[in-house]
């Protein structure tokens, strides 16, 4: 008989939101796979969890997917855990799961804290269609690249972010993506947690000039087509030469054809740029 894989979500600052049920299963499976040894043993230690851990991480997620597949076929019960939060959300999970449906082996969820879920859920952001994009790049070309990539999703986006980029990170977005409404939520269920929230010029003139420590999840809003151009479908340019018959010049135009589009004023000079092509 196969063995069955557990993901069992952790905390991700609050010991308290451990669940009974994870403590149970993490007590009775054979072995746990988990991303550090010993930022696990802590946890299990404040539940009484004596079980044997194994290391599962990104740079062993190959090999040691494959010998947690043997354990399976061989009848072992395995529950996998990141440092905090869900195993698999931007954290290793993914190769045994397929491992494991590979085989045949039962594949069972144990749910608890996820920091992107919770964070948009006390954002004040719409919550009806949410997109989640792990962490932005580190290099500015590449992150503004990925931004130019999700403006147009029609949901709130949530990145996760680090302490040292998060200034970057706002600047960017608020050029490519303009002016909309964000949250960062930091140190989620932790004794500071916090939500700073505003429009993303705001939020840059905030993190600009105040060190940031922790955990941030980034939520940006989707973009509004309220602009007379994107309602008429028609292109920068032609909106251009609108403003223009109206006595404004170009250079004002541009800032306010980017306005009403809801992205940046490079972002729109390129997108004309590209119509010229």
């Amino acid at each position: 008989m196969l063995g069955t894989l557990y993901l069992v979500a952790t905390p991700i600052g609050n010991l308290q939101d451990m669940t009974f049920r994870a403590v149970e299963t993490l007590k009775s499976v054979d072995v746990i796979a988990c991303e550090d040894t010993r930022h696990t043993r802590k946890l299990l230690n404040a539940f009484e969890i004596s079980t044997k851990l194994v290391s599962y991480h990104e740079h062993n997620e190959d090999e040691r997917s494959d010998e947690l597949g043997r354990m399976l076929i061989n009848g072992q019960s395995v529950a996998v855990v990141s440092d905090a939060g869900t195993p698999g959300i931007n954290d290793p999970g993914f190769r045994i799961v397929q491992k494991a449906i590979e085989i045949g082996a039962d594949v069972v969820p144990i749910p608890g804290a996820v920091a992107f879920v919770n964070a948009v859920i006390a954002s004040g952001l719409p919550t009806d269609s949410i997109y989640f994009g792990g962490f932005l790049p580190s290099k500015t070309g590449d992150r503004r690249k990925r931004l130019r990539e999700v403006s147009e999703i029609p949901a709130t986006l949530s990145f996760y972010e680090t302490p040292h980029r998060i200034a970057a990170a706002l600047r960017d977005a608020l050029d490519v993506l303009g002016d909309r409404q964000a949250v960062v939520a930091r140190e989620l269920t932790k004794l500071h947690e916090e939500f700073v929230r505003g429009a993303l010029s705001d939020l840059v003139s905030h993190f600009d000039d105040e060190p940031v420590r922790g955990e941030i999840v980034l939520l940006i809003d989707r973009g509004r087509d309220d602009g007379p151009d994107t309602a008429s479908g028609i292109s920068i340019s032609e909106r251009i030469e609108q403003l223009e018959s109206e006595g404004i010049d170009q250079k004002t135009a541009l800032k306010m054809i980017a306005r009403e589009r809801g992205i940046g004023k490079s972002e729109a000079y390129r997108l004309l740029q590209s119509e010229k092509q």
